[in-house]
């Protein structure tokens, strides 16, 4: 049996700290930890990211890679972009990062908190950024959105308070998730917003 190749075992490794994250918070991400949750030898993770600082932007750019790839996804089964099909996608998105990625979001917002107080980490998370709001802004530009770019700035903002709301807010836990109709409903009044922006 041959073993993974580098670019296999760095996501590997990547996706491992990520559940860590999500299910112990950033005092549980040790290497150690994530040997333990990759399933691989103690030291494996450190010879891949030898410091903490890096495992973490492993984490942000990982993080951007699947959240780019799930776009790619809903937006290919929703096409041609229209305002309906958009909500439609765009709904569907969401829908998928509440339940089955949710630890990946939960991460998400735990990893963008620790770069508020580690300017090092910020550039990573700041690529991470800008290429889901170029993503929004080509999507909100195809809609006919006179100012793609700020109607994106916006577009992004309330998806990432929609998410925290339902995952993390303060009424989570007592409410149930919403449907993909809801979540439509939502994502349509959004968008037609973002493109009078």
């Amino acid at each position: 049996m041959s073993l993974p190749d580098l670019r296999d075992r760095r996501a590997l490794i990547a996706d491992a700290a990520i559940s860590t994250v999500a299910t112990a918070g950033l005092r549980g991400l040790t290497h150690r930890a994530v040997d333990a949750a990759a399933g691989l030898p103690t030291g494996s993770t450190s010879y891949y990211f030898r410091t903490r600082s890096a495992l973490i932007s492993a984490c942000y750019l990982r993080l951007a890679e699947l959240s780019l790839a799930d776009v790619d996804h809903f937006e290919a089964s929703h096409a041609p972009p229209d305002l309906e099909s958009a909500a439609a996608a765009l709904a569907a998105l969401l829908h998928h990062w509440l339940t089955v990625a949710r630890d990946r979001q939960l991460a998400r917002f735990e990893l963008t908190l620790e770069a508020t107080r580690r300017p090092e980490l910020r550039a990573d998370l700041h690529t991470a950024g800008l290429a889901a709001r170029s993503r929004a802004a080509t999507l909100l530009a195809a809609l006919g959105a006179p100012r793609p770019a700020p109607a994106a700035e916006l577009l992004a903002a309330w998806t990432d308070g929609l998410l925290y709301d339902r995952l993390a807010g303060a009424l989570a836990e007592t409410r149930p998730l919403p449907d993909t109709t809801e979540l439509t409903a939502v994502v349509r009044q959004m968008l037609a917003a973002a493109l009078t922006t």
